[in-house]
């Protein structure tokens, strides 16, 4: 049995579970459970999952997706990786002061095919304010200086720039994520 992690992409992960691309945690963790992990958690309101399971992380994220898409009527990209992946992509974190000191503004981000590490080369011309991104083995490391909500660096940037779709999480929820599954 493996730990995984999954990670939804653009979902609206409020509470109330209402609006477009809704998807209540509750609701996705009887999803998940539903389609046979064991030990399913979900983490805030985040769209993130940890669960137990056998088989790969690219069969669960057709499993997952396709779910997501019968059940709450919206088609999400949903990226599953191994916990112990998470693990140590939180080790090699390349903004360390920076994550220490605003980790709800360092992102790591996962995408649905293998990247290399120019492709964040093609991100530059929209970094502002002291942003940046770089790539570690398979995370794109973005560092948003300044904030978010005003930065270019937008999820279409990062898709376009890795030819896949991305999700982001923010450093705070990577260790968060990290310490849920430490037995």
């Amino acid at each position: 049995m493996t730990q995984f992690v999954a990670l939804l992409r653009g979902i609206n992960v409020g509470a109330a579970g209402k609006g477009r691309k809704s998807v209540a945690m509750p609701k996705l963790r009887d999803l998940v459970e539903g389609l046979g992990a064991t030990e399913v958690e979900t983490y805030l309101q985040t769209g993130n999952v940890l669960f137990a399971a056998e088989g790969t992380p690219a069969a669960w994220e057709a499993r997952i997706e396709e779910a997501v898409a019968r059940r709450f009527h919206c088609d999400v990209a949903v990226l599953v990786r191994p916990l112990e992946e998470l693990v140590d992509i939180a080790s090699t974190c390349p903004f360390v002061d920076a994550a220490e000191e605003r980790p709800n503004l360092v992102h790591v981000g996962f995408a649905k095919q293998k990247i290399a590490p120019a492709m964040a080369d093609s991100t530059e011309k929209h970094w502002r304010n002291g942003e940046c991104v770089t790539v570690r083995g398979q995370a794109i490391w973005a560092d948003y200086a300044e904030g978010v909500a005003q930065s270019r660096l937008t999820p279409g940037v990062l898709e376009r720039a890795f030819g896949s779709p991305v999700t982001l999480r923010n450093v705070k929820t990577l260790r968060a994520l990290v310490e849920m599954a430490a037995p």
